[in-house]
């Protein structure tokens, strides 16, 4: 017992000391970067504001969220706080301007975290495609991956085809250096990654899972997250040289030797923080290569950064 108390008085020191580290970059940073005076007027037609002749897939930093479809998870008061990474729908996700979805599923197609469950993916399409109604020249990148644990859902390439088929933009290179216009009238990048089924090819109308990057540290330290983060961002290529989209994530996750379980509180550590992110991403000289800035618990002062 005494070893444990031991154990979980430095580790809560140490989250501490982090972020009091995040504090004081912050401070010493300051709180301007290039394009930080522009804030859009309509966050559901982002993209359209900004004009879709003249911006390219490779040059956009893309809002996204983390465990996109988890705002019904578990069971409220019980279970849901220990996997809800969001609080808002995913038709209010992407009008609030996200713009990349993170969905797991399971082998019955219900959307997952973990052993945890929820609605059926049907729900997330429903949310997708009445957004995609509503908007005309709105890009979404739509990830969607069987969780860890679990099994694929049959036919599920099939399934997502007929669901998406007429907005689907089909796996190809040369999308990358085209722009929004050039693409339209499809809107999806669906990147679809089973753990045991065959990934789709080359000319498919779903993306292979080499299409979508990142690389993921599970921590609950706040500077430690934000460090690695631009560790490996800097040894990427600049967007504009990349075929394949590559993903940052603004959040830590709570982890089984701490008592602080749920997610909200832990990942309020680093969430505020985007901002500094990005600062230190053109003062470090690697902002040219981010792409892809995902978060738990998305709101506008996020999409605006």
């Amino acid at each position: 017992m005494g070893s444990h108390l031991s154990k979980q008085l430095e580790r809560r020191k140490a989250i501490s000391t982090e972020k009091k580290a995040l504090t004081d970059l912050e401070i010493s940073c300051g709180c301007e970067f290039p394009g930080c005076d522009y804030m859009p007027s309509d966050r559901k037609n982002w993209m359209s504001g900004v004009g879709p002749e003249k911006l390219h897939i490779n040059k956009i930093v893309w809002p996204g969220t983390h465990d996109s479809a988890t705002n019904k998870i578990g069971i409220r008061f019980v279970s849901r706080p220990f996997a809800q990474c969001q609080s808002l729908s995913i038709y209010n996700q992407l009008v609030a301007g996200t713009r990349v979805l993170d969905i797991r599923v399971q082998e019955d197609r219900r959307v997952c975290h973990g052993i945890l469950k929820t609605y059926s993916v049907d729900v997330v399409l429903a949310d997708l495609k009445r957004f995609l109604s509503e908007t005309e020249s709105e890009i979404v990148i739509l990830e969607i991956r069987t969780e860890f644990g679990h099994e694929d859902p049959p036919e599920f390439d099939k399934y997502l085809v007929e669901q998406l088929g007429e907005h689907l933009i089909h796996q190809d290179d040369h999308v990358f250096t085209k722009t929004v216009a050039e693409l339209l009238p499809k809107r999806v990048i669906c990147v679809w990654k089973p753990r045991k089924s065959p990934q789709p090819k080359h000319g498919d109308p779903l993306w292979s899972a080499g299409y979508l990057k990142d690389n993921w540290i599970d921590t609950d330290l706040p500077s430690t997250k934000f460090e690695s983060n631009i560790k490996h961002l800097s040894q990427q290529q600049p967007a504009t040289s990349r075929k394949f989209f590559y993903r940052v994530e603004n959040t830590v996750t709570p982890q089984p030797d701490n008592p602080i379980m749920c997610v909200k509180p832990v990942t309020k550590r680093i969430h505020c923080y985007a901002k500094v992110f990005i600062i230190e991403c053109v003062k470090r000289g690697c902002a040219d290569k981010l792409q892809i800035f995902s978060t738990d618990y998305i709101d506008k002062e996020f999409v605006d950064a």
